[in-house]
């Protein structure tokens, strides 16, 4: 089986892609590694030095989070990969959690996208797995606004309730890291490269969850350094925002009847 993993670099920093890949590698020594680098120079090119799996892509035009990771896919079906790991370079690892996922969707042909437990640096848990948003969610999530109906809400919209150890079908699962089934990728098309930034995975996971289970996979767990760039940075929230429309324009926005009954299906499962 061939197993295979990309990375979208910016600037990155190359001691958190050199142990992100190595450790990685270290679990499954056979994963082939895409490194995309979006920066305008290719300061980062030595990484591919580190192990001949390895591979350095330089895009100084910047296409995007999603149009990058696209490459990468276009490079996993070539190299005939059954398994494709999307990672951010901002994630830690302190178990293996490659071998057990794979191990999962070896069992489970029905998946064809899978995200494992997403721990804060103080080992509490990112609530990253959701029902389908609305135009009202996205706007609930960012302002936190009105207080009182606040709390109902986000547990509801990001399942909180639901106890930390179940495996679930999640219609919304996180671009953190992720592992695709590539026959199913093939089938459901990759990133929709429109998306700039932010919400090309939620779209990405929902067409996926059209015809596989995605599943959250909490048995394992990776540490990942959210910094939710939108709410401190005026260019990242315009890009957000733009993100946002062209999410809605394409799923329905207000009047989506296949969200509530993808939501209703899912909240199914918990009781």
């Amino acid at each position: 089986m061939t197993v295979s993993a990309s990375i979208v670099l910016y600037k990155s920093d190359f001691n958190e892609i050199k142990k992100i890949t190595l450790d990685i590698l270290k679990y499954q020594e056979n994963t082939v590694f895409y490194l995309v680098d979006n920066s305008p120079k290719n300061t980062l090119h030595t990484l591919a030095e580190l192990h001949p799996n390895i591979q350095y892509i330089h895009l100084p035009n910047n296409p995007g989070f999603g149009a990058a990771h696209n490459i990468a896919f276009k490079k996993a079906i070539e190299n005939h990969s059954r398994y494709h790991f999307v990672i951010n370079p901002d994630v830690l690892l302190h178990e293996d959690v490659v071998s057990p996922m794979i191990e999962c969707m070896e069992k489970n042909p029905q998946i064809g996208m899978m995200m494992p437990q997403i721990l804060n640096e103080d080992g509490t848990v990112q609530n990253l797995p959701k029902l389908l948003p609305s135009p009202f969610s996205v706007f609930m999530r960012k302002f936190k606004k009105p207080k009182f109906y606040y709390e109902k809400f986000i547990n509801n919209y990001e399942l909180r309730n639901v106890k930390k150890d179940v495996i679930y079908n999640a219609p919304i699962l996180s671009g953190c890291f992720t592992l695709f089934r590539m026959s199913a990728v093939e089938e459901v098309g990759f990133y929709d490269d429109r998306f700039f930034m932010y919400f090309e995975d939620w779209d990405l996971s929902r067409r996926m969850h059209l015809k596989y289970k995605t599943v959250y996979f909490p048995k394992v767990s990776i540490v990942h350094g959210y910094e939710s760039g939108a709410n401190k940075d005026k260019r990242l929230f315009k890009i957000f925002v733009k993100s946002a429309i062209h999410y809605f324009s394409k799923w329905g926005g207000i009047f989506d009847k296949e969200r509530s009954r993808i939501n209703k299906v899912t909240l199914q499962q918990f009781k």
